[in-house]
């Protein structure tokens, strides 16, 4: 019995206990492995996994990786393929675009975030009668440049950002129109106006609270300025009807 153990304990010759249950190799010699090249025995054992070896590469004198492992660069002629269609790193297309003109679509950067400005126009019962997009962060006096000329009433009520003598109340008074606008407070010259007219103005806070019912205007949901101004005026005729 003791010279069976030692022999079955001699290196280079196959473990019996291990031979049913796990195909290991035990000792330091060459294993042929069919369809695979031979690798040298230097580690104890080579463990098999579903019935085919791991790709073990061979190593040089040194332990060290040898040529076949070296050679996987770019010197070997090998192709790695990707998904990126050129090679170099570039930017997005968008980055190097150049902006259309009249394409920014009244989306502006304010404090908020995001965001586009409503300027409207109601009559004396509140009713809308003109509207402008501009982008978030564009002054009050934009709207009133194109508004402004289109209105046909003899009074023209609006609050402190709309005063300003050269493109507001001169041009109102050239057409012969009373604008009840309060002074700021920072005027050098205060004027007066007509305090009991200027109580109407909360109509046209009035027609904002309406159109934030819609919450597709609130936060607006169209991507382009025609189709958000169209939704706006569809909004508005619903106030009429109403």
């Amino acid at each position: 019995m003791g010279a069976d153990r030692r022999t079955a304990a001699r290196p280079g010759r196959s473990c019996g206990r291990d031979r049913e249950r796990q195909p290991a190799v035990c000792g330091s010699r060459v294993v042929p492995i069919p369809g695979w090249r031979s690798v040298a025995g230097l580690a104890g054992a080579f463990w098999f996994l579903e019935g085919s070896p791991y790709p073990v590469q061979p190593l040089g004198g040194e332990r060290s990786v040898g040529e076949g492992v070296s050679t996987l660069g770019r010197g070997s002629g090998q192709r790695i393929r990707d998904d990126r269609q050129h090679d170099c790193a570039r930017s997005s297309a968008q980055c190097g675009r150049e902006k259309k003109e009249g394409q920014d679509q009244a989306i502006g950067r304010s404090k908020g975030g995001l965001s586009t400005k409503i300027h409207a126009t109601v009559d004396a019962l509140g009713y809308p009668t003109g509207f402008l997009l501009t982008p978030g962060q564009a002054c009050d006096l934009d709207g009133a440049d194109v508004l402004l000329p289109t209105l046909v009433a003899p009074i023209v009520i609006a609050d402190k950002g709309y005063d300003a003598d050269e493109r507001v109340l001169q041009p109102l008074a050239q057409a012969g129109k009373t604008a009840v606008i309060p002074p700021k407070a920072n005027r050098k010259e205060q004027r007066a106006y007509d305090r009991e007219r200027y109580k109407t103005r909360h109509r046209i806070e009035n027609l904002f609270c309406q159109l934030k019912q819609f919450r597709a205007l609130a936060t607006r949901y169209d991507k382009t300025a025609r189709n958000f101004l169209a939704a706006i005026h569809l909004a508005a005729a619903i106030i009429w009807l109403n």
